[in-house]
């Protein structure tokens, strides 16, 4: 462990708020805010940048900046890395490990967030909002008819801790809720009212689709082209989950063509992958897309938490300690 009087932890994210500064400092932190270009997020630092800015830091709160082995071999004095957030593909666990460093995401600070913003979006797309906004700033007041998502079928991809959120949001809107997971719980989805069925078939019976799966191999494009030609022509696709689970330039000719009736999407393959960028701009051009610049976990109340979960990480490492409970995702601490 570093000498805690010296100890410094460099947070490369916006939106750090005081209260969290002032844990870190209560905990014998020194604190050191990246000073990020205008419209710039981590993600978009080189690697020679992120370097320069974590040289002597011990521990290291992360948004989207990609934690290489390559970066980590530079860094010999970080200790541990928190990603404010809780989607890890983008850190190489192996390296972490065996490097003897550990890697922890922030469990349960922005579940419930997320869960609002997938409703938000679900029923911004079937009222029709973006649509009749555009039209009233041309001066045009026509009525646009909409969709209730009222006693409606949602499927939800995904039943982790945000996808179980969102059911419980659903409950209110007496909707029929299908769910397709790699863990299922029969006594919870009794008690919630949930069906299990597999992909095809809630795809075809869903009037909206909700993602709530991690990005893995295994879920990469998952909704393609043949996917989204599955789903009735009059439901809505809602993504807040990751930009790979959907192959963008599928989904984009779909809405084009009428077979599908919108999207509301947080998250874009073109974060991943910049070759997707003039994709993304021409989807979230459409009128019938509600978009947002990944935004979903970004509350107040949302980003306070997972601030806080994350600084509680650092300071359970540099203490020689183990993260809370579910939050380590790599630990090689007993490997060197």
């Amino acid at each position: 462990m570093s000498d805690q009087a010296t100890r410094t932890v460099v947070v490369t994210q916006r939106f750090f708020d005081e209260e969290t500064i002032s844990y870190l400092h209560s905990h014998g932190c020194e604190v050191r805010l990246a000073d990020l270009p205008p419209g710039k997020a981590d993600g978009e630092l080189t690697e020679g940048s992120l370097v320069q800015l974590l040289a002597d830091a011990d521990g290291w709160i992360v948004g989207h900046a990609r934690v290489t082995r390559a970066l980590l071999d530079r860094l010999p004095r970080l200790q541990v890395i928190a990603r404010r957030g809780v989607g890890y593909e983008r850190v190489d666990t192996a390296a972490v490990a065996d490097l003897g460093k550990v890697a922890a995401i922030a469990v349960g600070g922005n579940d419930a967030c997320v869960a609002d913003h997938a409703i938000a979006l679900m029923l911004a797309v079937n009222h029709r909002l973006r649509e009749s906004q555009m039209q009233m700033n041309t001066g045009s007041w026509a009525i646009l008819t909409g969709a209730d998502l009222y006693q409606k079928t949602v499927g939800i991809v995904g039943l982790g801790r945000i996808g179980r959120g969102v059911v419980q949001r659903l409950k209110g809107f007496e909707t029929r809720i299908l769910a397709v997971t790699n863990d299922p719980d029969a006594a919870w989805a009794r008690q919630c009212g949930v069906e299990y069925v597999d992909l095809d078939t809630l795809l075809a019976l869903s009037d909206v689709v909700t993602l709530h799966a991690p990005l893995t191999p295994e879920t990469r494009m998952l909704i393609d082209a043949q996917a989204l030609a599955r789903m009735k022509s009059t439901a809505v696709l809602i993504n807040t989950a990751r930009g790979g689970l959907v192959d963008d330039a599928a989904l984009l000719d779909a809405l084009k063509a009428g077979r599908l009736a919108g999207a509301g999407l947080d998250v874009y393959l073109s974060e991943s992958d910049p070759s997707y960028t003039g994709v993304t701009n021409a989807l979230i051009a459409l009128p019938n897309v509600v978009a947002t610049p990944h935004s979903g976990a970004s509350t107040r109340e949302g980003l306070n938490r997972t601030n806080q979960i994350a600084a509680q990480c650092v300071v359970a490492v540099l203490d020689g300690g183990e993260p809370p409970a579910g939050c380590a995702i790599a630990d090689g601490r007993h490997r060197v």
